[in-house]
């Protein structure tokens, strides 16, 4: 099974982050201008403090009756973010990503950010390397020539 290193490998490592008091609005103009479903949140020295979703969106600020150009990101990120490494393998992010219910994984080397992964990068990542597989045990059934 591949490792989050190789999906990065594939897929780069390009992240986007805004400050905790930036608008919500400027945040969903950023993740609608890159075609992401989340933004990372970033103090001034570059921290990763937080990350800021599409469903942080729906459930914090559109439910609860917020202005979307008045709140700040910081007042309705989630803080609690749930990071991994280049070499969590495939099969842990989804389990991760189905037992937290979250879509989107910061990846850290060594306290450093080096991306994200997200839930259709992994189900992508398993999707290619079972049909892989699939090939490989048609093509031993089936036998190579000259075996």
């Amino acid at each position: 099974m591949p490792d989050v290193r190789q999906i990065l490998s594939r897929k780069g490592n390009q992240t986007w982050s805004i400050r905790p008091d930036n608008s919500v609005l400027e945040a969903l103009r950023l993740m609608a201008e890159h075609n992401i479903g989340s933004v990372l949140v970033s103090d001034y020295s570059d921290t990763l403090i937080g990350i800021f979703s599409e469903r942080d969106y729906a459930r914090k600020v559109v439910l609860k009756g917020k202005r979307s150009a008045e709140t700040e990101v910081g007042d309705v990120m989630t803080r609690e973010v749930v990071r991994i490494s280049p070499d969590t393998q495939i099969d842990d992010c989804m389990k991760l990503m189905t037992d937290q219910r979250i879509r989107h994984l910061p990846v850290m080397d060594e306290g450093t950010l080096v991306g994200v992964v997200s839930i259709g990068d992994v189900v992508r990542a398993i999707i290619t390397n079972q049909t892989a597989m699939i090939r490989d045990m048609e093509s031993y059934i089936h036998g190579a020539p000259g075996s």
